[in-house]
């Protein structure tokens, strides 16, 4: 005859496991120690400060750019008088950067660590410096210097005041003040901070390849930036130099090119679907530059092309949250 076993109370077991983990320190058993420095962890830091200063921890954007100034939550939010402040991680791809994994500190996917607040706060710089001590970098004992370099963007349209900030001679974040973006004034100015995390991380860790540097450290060991990135570097560098479809490419471009300017003609603009067109069409515009395909003349029409519809996107977004009223200045007047 089949044993009944009567059902486990829930509330039992997590009782037992705490007086497991009590036993194991009463018992002088510990944790085995891990590596606390790592990628991951030097993410999850700067999420944590920047969400604990009010920023809003948003998510990458799901498709390919150069840049984490080509989300829409940067480049469009700095756009009229509505107020922001927002913080995430982004994928970046540039495709001549590749280097078939062969380069340390050289490649064409890595990430970005964006930060947006408008009106830029007059102590920008020192929640700045605040993040890196999160990082355990004191800010008394390294050599970081703000080096002036001025931003542009011509396929955005968008320029600004800024400053490299070099960590003891190696550069590691780009500070800017956006000026303007798709050729339209920011009225407030926008500040942003752009975190180079591989290069961050490198310095951080200091290791001298970036595919050395550990992105977690667990029960199951270490894993590093190379276990997970080395031969997508590889792969993509081959796609990107030798074997990317460039008729294709050249036929994305354009259909791309089409497709938004019909979302803009529509009676009532699109111009969000419109501007993820422009990032479709800039990136096969980019696949295309990897390829050779374009000369030096031509290169120049097609940023034109694409700074020319984005032009014309920041001007209907604009519009559209004219048309609401600008609702997230509302929400700042109600607190």
């Amino acid at each position: 005859m089949p044993i009944k076993l009567k059902p486990v109370d829930p509330s039992c077991i997590c009782y037992c496991q705490k007086v497991y983990c009590r036993i194991r320190f009463l018992c002088g058993f510990t944790m085995p120690q891990f590596h606390q420095q790592t990628f991951q962890r030097l993410i999850l830091t700067l999420q944590d400060y920047w969400a604990d200063q009010g920023c809003t921890i948003i998510q990458p954007l799901d498709i390919e750019i150069g840049a984490g100034t080509s989300h829409p939550m940067t480049c469009l939010r700095a756009i009229g008088p509505e107020p922001i402040a927002a913080a995430y991680v982004q994928p970046s791809r540039r495709p001549t950067d590749g280097r078939y994994g062969e380069n340390p500190n050289r490649l064409q996917h890595y990430y970005q660590f964006q930060v947006i607040i408008k009106p830029s706060p007059e102590h920008m710089q020192e929640l700045y410096l605040g993040s890196l001590q999160q990082l355990g970098i004191d800010p008394t004992i390294h050599d970081i210097r703000f080096v002036e370099d001025n931003w542009e963007n011509p396929t955005l349209g968008a320029w600004g005041l800024g400053w490299e900030v070099w960590l003891n001679g190696m550069e590691i974040t780009q500070f800017t003040y956006f000026q303007q973006v798709g050729g339209l004034e920011c009225k407030p100015v926008t500040g942003e901070i752009t975190y180079g995390l591989e290069r961050l991380a490198m310095y951080i860790q200091g290791v001298e390849s970036v595919y050395d540097l550990v992105w977690c450290d667990g029960p199951l060991g270490k894993t590093t930036y190379g276990d997970i990135y080395h031969q997508n570097e590889i792969e993509q560098s081959r796609y990107n130099f030798e074997y990317a479809d460039v008729d294709f490419l050249f036929y994305c471009f354009d259909q791309y090119e089409k497709e938004a300017k019909s979302l803009l003609a529509l009676e009532k603009p699109l111009p969000l679907p419109a501007y993820e067109r422009i990032l479709k069409a800039a990136h096969a515009f980019n696949l295309l530059d990897a390829r050779k395909a374009i000369s030096v003349t031509e290169r120049q029409r097609y940023i034109l092309r694409i700074r020319t519809l984005t032009k014309a996107v920041a001007e209907a977004y604009y519009a559209a949250r004219a048309a609401l009223g600008f609702p997230m200045c509302k929400n700042q007047d109600k607190r």
